[in-house]
């Protein structure tokens, strides 16, 4: 995993830590069905970005007999594994708790400032957690705007992040409001409805997240400005025309690169060798990562004089 998305993950990480203590001792002295549901959020947060530091890890295992191009997708695996977490401990919890909130509701009768207070400093240090996400994210998505980034990123850690502290500040802000108008009122039905907003919000980004760590597993390309770069790259010394390119994201640092080229019909078996190692060599400089590439030569031009050198 890249500094700057261990960054973003151990931040994000902190402050979870501190807001679910937080928000489980408003519930505990309030019984807001918001208050619950926000202080399960922030356990389901935690243990997402504990996943995606395992990943991470495991991520830099080295390449096995059985795993010969290594364990870059474990970080695919784990963000995956985020969604179903987010999905289950986070929204379907969040949707139980308001059904059980509103067919028995109950309003805050004692500490009704404790669970406000709670809220507000967790938006506090939610913002400041997304903030660190958004300037990792900054220094890598160039023009493209932040959900152009969540969509099109091969690294899900910091998109993950963002999508999980947008949702924190959303669901505060719904928490709030839930919480708000239950001592407004003193009908605890309305701490049902914060409740059940969050759930519904959770269960929106876990399958938003779900879907796009599914098509990194089942294999995404580059990215379009990688892909033409290493297109570009190709031709070079010896090589007429770039037949065809494929690439592969092995892991978010590690793209696989196979294509076919049409030589010059003049070289002889030691020169197309010679040209296709160029050819990766400049393929390998062209983007920063780490590129395993198979380069396949169309000896229909070459043939003749190949076969009689050899």
């Amino acid at each position: 995993m890249a500094s700057g998305g261990t960054k973003a993950v151990v931040a994000a990480l902190t402050a979870n830590l501190g807001i679910a203590v937080a928000k489980f001792v408003g519930w505990a002295l309030t019984g807001s069905s918001s208050m619950l549901a926000e202080g399960v959020h922030s356990i389901a947060d935690s243990s997402n970005q504990a996943l995606l530091l395992l990943g991470g890890r495991r991520a830099r295992r080295k390449a096995s007999e059985m795993h010969q191009f290594g364990y870059g997708r474990a970080r695919y695996i784990a963000a995956f594994v985020v969604s179903i977490v987010l999905f289950s401990l986070g929204g379907l919890f969040a949707l139980y708790e308001a059904w059980h909130k509103f067919t028995d509701p109950h309003p805050i009768e004692s500490w009704q400032w404790v669970p406000v207070v709670v809220l507000l400093a967790a938006v506090v240090m939610e913002a400041l957690a997304l903030r660190t996400a958004l300037q990792e994210a900054r220094e890598v998505r160039g023009d493209m705007s932040v959900l152009q980034y969540v969509k099109a990123s091969r690294s899900p850690e910091i998109p993950t992040i963002i999508l999980e502290d947008t949702g924190a500040l959303v669901g505060l802000v719904f928490a709030l409001f839930g919480v708000g108008m239950t001592i407004g009122t003193g009908d605890g039905r309305w701490d049902a409805v914060g409740s059940a907003a969050i759930g519904v919000l959770l269960v929106v980004i876990a399958v938003f997240l779900a879907r796009e760590m599914t098509s990194m597993l089942i294999g995404e390309s580059a990215m379009p400005h990688h892909h033409r770069a290493i297109e570009q790259a190709l031709a070079g010394q010896g090589i007429t025309a770039v037949l065809r390119v494929r690439t592969l994201h092995l892991g978010p640092d590690e793209v696989l690169v196979a294509a076919k080229v049409s030589l010059d019909s003049e070289l002889g078996a030691e020169e197309v060798s010679d040209a296709i190692d160029a050819a990766e060599a400049r393929v390998r400089d062209s983007v920063p990562l780490e590129v395993q590439s198979y380069i396949e030569p169309d000896l229909r031009g070459a043939g003749a004089k190949t076969s009689e050198a050899t």
